[in-house]
């Protein structure tokens, strides 16, 4: 929890440093780029969060990954890396996007399908979100064979459960009590 709330701080520090020097989009591209790079790789993930890596690897590693960096983006791997919380890199990353999102009025529509979705379905679930909302979204698609049908959308705090296996879940529970 105390991470969480520290990657939030560094997130606003650099997104109001990135809106003083008109830069916020570049630097929200960085961001998802690094929050993507760290999400997917799990040797990335390891190398951020060992402590027998020295800071001075890590720094040049990174920099090396991200090679075409905004100022600002590798500010603040140098400062992670000068208060030891490198280690945080994603979830700053992660929250400053969500930050500039908000700031935008746009917010992030996480639907998990058994399937990928379509185009059609894709603008259907675009426009349910904008009128739960009233805020433009951008959908992101998981796909998880698990949930075997139907969806799960996720908006903010906002969760809708119309899953198959969410039903075949309900039925046994009813079943079993009776």
């Amino acid at each position: 929890m105390a991470q969480r709330r520290t990657a939030i701080r560094y997130a606003k520090a650099v997104l109001e440093l990135a809106k003083d020097q008109k830069s916020a989009e570049l630097v929200n591209a960085d961001m998802k780029s690094i929050a993507n790079a760290v999400e997917a790789s799990t040797e990335l993930k390891d190398m951020l969060l060992s402590a027998v890596i020295p800071a001075a690897t890590k720094k040049s590693a990174l920099l090396a990954i991200f090679k075409d960096l905004n100022k600002l983006s590798s500010s603040l791997i140098d400062t992670l890396i000068t208060n030891k919380r490198i280690n945080i890199l994603g979830e700053v990353a992660q929250k400053y996007t969500e930050l500039f999102n908000e700031s935008q009025g746009k917010q992030v529509a996480k639907v998990t399908s058994a399937v990928p979705l379509t185009e059609a379905l894709q603008a259907k679930v675009l426009a349910k979100v904008k009128e739960l909302t009233g805020k433009e979204a951008e959908v992101v698609n998981i796909v998880d064979e698990s949930i075997l049908g139907g969806f799960i959308l996720r908006v903010g705090d906002i969760q809708y459960d119309a899953s198959i296996s969410n039903k075949l879940n309900k039925l046994k529970r009813e079943f079993t009590l009776n």
